[in-house]
């Protein structure tokens, strides 16, 4: 199956999921199977990326394609964190992304960045930060929908899409949990960019790393409070 057959089958599997998530969320109704078509659109997302990465023995740098890879890991996280918490009305948000950002990769192939220039320790700093800001943007998706809930829950009645999300104190305790994650995995990012980079501050990296010691410094204080 070629890679453009996969990536057209991950875009349907996520529309399809999206339109009976949100046909529940009218209905206020909740059934499992509706989020079954996200984790075919996730597993075909990443058979995608591996498919591409093989075919040229390289990976791929660009800006739609690691947009790309970071909503297929968000979209993961969704549906693992859905396995134990009732969240999975998050897709209608995540996979609607994923379908852009793979749309846009499709569209628009860029060159690719061969595998063999990179070591695993400059692989464990890519991939943390990925992770990191995928769980980082996972959090701030959820305090959106959380501050939402808050105001809507003081009007009555509510709106539908309100009532089909979980209890407020469940939301908030997932909004820390994603967090402290996202912290760890940035914490990961940031020293093994100090000890495996020569200079984190050249001038085409200094704002990335002011940026993340500044998220990093938010956040731990916002866990620390």
């Amino acid at each position: 199956m070629s890679p453009l057959t996969i990536g057209i089958l991950s875009i349907s599997c996520y529309v399809i999921s999206t339109v009976l998530l949100s046909a529940d969320i009218i209905k206020e109704k909740s059934h499992i199977h509706s989020i079954y078509p996200g984790w075919m659109a996730v597993f075909s997302h990443f058979a995608y990326i591996t498919t591409t990465s093989l075919q040229h023995n390289a990976l791929d740098f660009g800006f739609f394609s690691i947009g790309s890879t970071i909503t297929a890991i968000i979209a993961l996280l969704l549906l693992l964190l859905s396995l134990s918490k009732p969240i999975d009305k998050l897709g209608v948000a995540i996979f609607p992304l994923a379908v852009l950002m793979l749309t846009l990769t499709l569209v628009y192939p860029t060159t690719i960045q061969t595998i063999q220039n990179y070591s695993w320790q400059m692989n464990t700093h890519i991939f943390s930060s990925i992770i990191a800001f995928s769980l980082l943007n996972i959090a701030a998706l959820q305090a959106i929908f959380l501050s939402i809930q808050e105001q809507q829950l003081r009007k009555h009645p509510p709106r539908k899409i309100i009532l089909t999300l979980p209890p407020l104190q469940t939301m908030e305790s997932l909004l820390f949990q994603l967090i402290s994650t996202g912290v760890i995995f940035l914490t990961v990012s940031l020293f093994s960019g100090f000890i495996f980079i020569d200079d984190l501050f050249a001038q085409h990296l200094a704002h990335k790393t002011v940026l993340s010691i500044l998220a990093w410094l938010i956040f731990s204080a916002l866990l620390y409070g």
